[in-house]
C-alpha cells in the first residue's frame, strides 16, 4: 500500500515511458498525416482550410509537414522539442478553426495531442532518443576545448 502513494520516480522507467509516449503519439499522428501526403502526391484538386491566408495548398503542405515529418522526428527523438511546435500549432488550428463549430467531441482528440506535445516540449525526449546521443557527443566534443 505504501508503494501506491510513493511519488519518487525511477529515471529508467521515466525514460522508457517517454520512449513509449513518443513512439505511440508519432504513430497515431502518422495515421492522420500519411493519407494527406498520399493525396498530395496523387495530384488532383486539394480542398483544405486556409487559416493563415497562405492558400489551401500551402496550408495543406504545412499540415503534412507537421503531421508526417515532425511525427517522424518524434518517433526517433530527433529535434524533439522543435518538432513539437508545428504539431502544437496544427492541433490548435484543428481545435479553434477546423472544429470550432463542432463542439467538444470533435475538439477532444486534437486537445489530447496538444497536451502530449506540450509535455514533450517541456520534458524533452528522454534518454532513449537521438537527441540524447547527439547531445552526449557534443558535450564530450566541447569539453575537450
Amino acid at each position: 500500500m505504501k508503494r501506491i502513494f510513493n511519488t519518487s520516480s525511477n529515471q529508467t522507467v521515466v525514460n522508457a515511458a517517454l520512449l513509449i509516449l513518443r513512439i505511440g503519439i508519432a504513430c497515431f499522428m502518422l495515421t492522420h498525416g500519411w493519407p494527406k501526403l498520399m493525396k498530395l502526391l496523387a495530384g488532383g484538386e486539394i480542398q483544405f482550410l486556409d487559416p493563415f491566408g497562405l492558400g489551401a495548398i500551402a496550408s495543406f503542405v504545412l499540415a503534412i509537414f507537421a503531421e508526417v515529418l515532425c511525427s517522424f522526428l518524434l518517433l526517433f527523438g530527433l529535434a524533439t522539442r522543435w518538432a513539437t511546435i508545428p504539431l502544437i500549432i496544427t492541433m490548435l488550428v484543428a481545435i479553434f478553426v477546423a472544429h470550432a463549430a463542432d463542439g467538444f467531441q470533435k475538439q477532444e482528440l486534437p486537445g489530447h495531442y496538444v497536451l502530449v506535445y506540450l509535455f514533450l516540449l517541456l520534458v524533452g525526449p528522454g534518454k532513449y532518443s537521438l537527441d540524447y546521443f547527439i547531445g552526449r557527443k557534443l558535450s564530450r566534443k566541447y569539453r575537450a576545448f
